[in-house]
């Protein structure tokens, strides 16, 4: 069985969309024959978000955490007991490819940390964009990590000692876990997902306020930056989960 995990806080305006997505790549040809099952994690919504999850006869759990790290956790540990063989995350905010799940499994790796691309900027500007495309690496072996792209095997999730119960960056702590344990990841930009760059973030911490921290003085009076080759490949940028 494949299990997906979707934290989720207040999001109903989006998760529908993003749930539409998952269903989709749950469909893909190449895994027919085998289980899917999509786990959203409620944790201390005060909206529809539960409504609209019902609404598209996916499974979740409501959860009063306010914790993205222990989210994740949750809902993963209940996907392993369930028999899932295979773990994929991703957010719901985020839009993946109908792909995306065969695309991950067909790596053949103990996890695939995959790439982002942003659906609109429009809240932010064409010189924060022109910030971030010039710091993000869209390439192969690319060390972006990504909680609303990412994959691995129950082992190697096991291994590492599952996701620490952090509100922030609990998805580079996991990559980090597996670093340490020598799993084989694959860092690919070839499986991106897309993600929303609104200003109403629900992870502190995040890729919202990675986003929010390209915003300099330079941007509000909206002048293109200019970066050097050596800031550019130095960025390493790591972003945990909206």
């Amino acid at each position: 069985m494949i299990g997906i995990v979707i934290p989720a806080h207040n999001e109903e305006r989006l998760i529908g969309e993003c749930l539409d997505s998952v269903l989709l790549a749950a469909k893909h040809p190449s895994i027919q024959g085998q289980t899917v099952e999509i786990l959203v994690v409620l944790d201390h919504c005060s909206d529809n978000t539960g409504a609209v999850v019902s609404a598209k006869v996916v499974a979740s759990i409501d959860v009063c955490f306010r914790n993205v790290g222990k989210a994740r956790s949750v809902g993963a540990e209940q996907l392993l007991e369930a028999g899932a063989r295979w773990l994929a995350f991703t957010d719901a905010d985020t839009v993946v490819p109908p792909d995306w799940l065969a695309r991950q499994i067909e790596f053949g790796a103990d996890a695939v940390c995959g790439t982002v691309e942003v659906d609109c900027w429009s809240e932010y500007g064409d010189a924060v964009r022109s910030r971030y495309l010039a710091l993000y690496q869209f390439i192969e072996d690319h060390r972006h990590i990504h909680g609303a792209n990412l994959g691995l095997s129950a082992e190697a999730y096991r291994s590492a000692g599952g996701f620490q119960h952090l509100i922030a960056h609990e998805d580079v702590q996991l990559v980090a876990d597996l670093e340490r344990i020598g799993a084989h990841i694959v860092w690919t930009a070839t499986n991106p997902v897309t993600t929303s760059a609104r200003r109403d973030y629900k992870c502190s911490g995040g890729f919202g306020d990675y986003l929010a921290s390209l915003i300099t003085p330079n941007t509000l009076l909206g002048v293109e930056p200019s970066l050097s080759s050596d800031a550019i490949l130095g960025s390493g940028l790591t972003c945990g989960s909206d």
